[in-house]
């Protein structure tokens, strides 16, 4: 009987097998299919004996489905972190993203060395006002532990219905105690682009995120700096701000370059194949000022597009770039629809700047490296210790096999729990290190920009020193 249900397995699994490597690759050649090699073979029989052992040896019942997604998601978690398996819930979730249609707290996220962390948050979001920063660890996800976690698991659980709110446990670099942010989920829809006269001659320009139209909107603030410039000698030099913006859509990275240069790559992608490129150059319509001065402010928050600007300005020698290295985020990723509930993101190309340097896990280098200086000091140095427990990792095991209400029952104690040591530090401490909604941030109070503007007023000294 059990050698019957092994065979009926073993052709589960395999045909599994090659319909899986037909949905993947079968777009790109026939042939590869038929050619599955015999170590190939032996690979998915090895993963049909582990499969039958747990079905039939593992001391409470699964559900091979689950395994299988598991296993799915174990494998594209071999890759990189931003290739991954999309089950159902995920994928019905990346198309609300794309319609724009969900709840959200506004910022990026990302896992390094197995912690979960807040590459940036968005300005002008809840998380930006509640005073999440760049570099946050997130320990907790409503008082659940986001050990063992995954990045998609996590942004699903960040995400929810509008106005709903969701408490994040942080930790912070100088800060003993696990910080707790309740923070509101909203439509996030962000003016991309704010502007500055500094000086009467000087524009700033911040772009937070390369989303639809942002290179129509830098031309925009462009054009009103020049006029806000016109009666006091025009304007002399522009400082465009791409410090903490996470990236966004290609083609505005195309247009936003091509404001600044005349002709030219403005960046290539290289995929598993050298020789097919994808190349895209500077568009000759639109707006175009190539000669004024130009500052590029960057930092370990600058990932993607905001990285493929950059790194095009400075290949072209069109602008200086300042600041602190970026963040690396050179990998191009496309969606594959393996059914009409489940798909697969996948890493299938790598940026490279107009002089072939490639931007993934380097970013690009400032000319002149600058750092931030915050101007809040941590009063306290109390370290409270606190443990990882087995009962804390993710999918732990009972000690007793318990129904399916006793494990809820479980779970909602542990965060019950959890919530009340939060709110006891919180009555013990308020957060002081949360933001001030009602202060504005001012670019003439902001030392990077200072120095950028500082720079850009010895701009004709330097250009005739080396004239000469």
């Amino acid at each position: 009987m059990r050698l019957e249900k092994s065979k009926r397995l073993k052709t589960v699994v395999f045909c599994l097998g090659l319909t899986l490597t037909g949905l993947i690759f079968g777009a790109f050649s026939t042939n590869s299919v038929l050619a599955i090699s015999q170590t190939r073979l032996q690979k998915l029989e090895l993963f049909s004996k582990v499969l039958f052992l747990v079905e039939t040896q593992y001391y409470r019942n699964v559900d091979t489905g689950k395994l299988i997604q598991g296993a799915l998601q174990g494998m594209m978690e071999t890759l990189d972190p931003h290739s991954t398996f999309l089950n159902k819930e995920l994928f019905a979730k990346l198309n609300e993203e794309t319609k724009g249609e969900f709840g959200g707290i506004g910022i990026e996220v990302s896992y390094k060395d197995g912690v979960l962390y807040v590459v940036t948050p968005i300005e002008d979001t809840p998380a930006y006002h509640a005073g999440i920063k760049a570099n946050d660890k997130i320990v907790e996800i409503d008082y659940e532990p986001t050990l063992g976690m995954s990045l998609e698991d996590a942004v699903t659980k960040m995400r929810g219905p509008t106005n709903s709110v969701i408490t994040l446990g942080i930790s912070r670099e100088g800060t003993a105690e696990t910080l707790t942010f309740k923070v509101k989920r909203t439509i996030i829809k962000t003016k991309s682009t704010k502007r500055t006269l500094i000086k009467n001659n000087f524009g700033y320009i911040r772009l937070t995120q390369f989303q639809k139209n942002a290179g129509v909107h830098v031309a925009e603030e462009l054009t009103s700096l020049k006029q806000q410039a016109t009666p006091n000698g025009g304007l002399k030099g522009v400082v465009l701000d791409l410090r903490a913006n996470p990236g966004g859509l290609l083609e505005e990275a195309v247009d936003v370059s091509s404001l600044f240069l005349n002709d030219g790559i403005v960046v290539s992608t290289e995929g598993r194949d050298p020789k097919n490129k994808d190349i895209r150059y500077v568009k000759k319509s639109g707006l175009k000022d190539t000669t004024i001065p130009l500052v590029v402010l960057v930092n370990g928050s600058s990932a993607s597009a905001s990285e493929i600007v950059a790194g095009a300005l400075q290949d072209h020698n069109r602008a200086l770039i300042m600041g602190t290295q970026t963040f690396g985020k050179g990998s191009v990723q496309t969606i594959a629809k393996l059914d009409d509930e489940q798909g697969v993101k996948l890493t299938v190309a790598q940026y490279m700047t107009p002089s072939g340097k490639k931007i993934q896990a380097i970013g690009v280098k400032p000319d002149i490296e600058i750092g931030e200086f915050e101007g809040e000091w941590v009063s306290s140095h109390e370290k409270k210790p606190e443990y990882v427990r087995e009962v804390d990792l993710k999918n732990h095991l009972t000690a007793t096999i318990e129904s399916e209400d006793e494990t809820n029952n479980e779970k909602k104690r542990i965060i019950e729990e959890r919530k009340k040591i939060a709110e006891k530090i919180k009555s013990k401490k308020e957060n002081k290190i949360k933001l001030d909604e009602g202060k504005k941030y001012d670019p003439t109070e902001d030392y990077q920009v200072i120095q950028a503007v500082n720079y850009l007023e010895s701009f004709k000294v330097i250009r005739n020193l080396k004239d000469k």
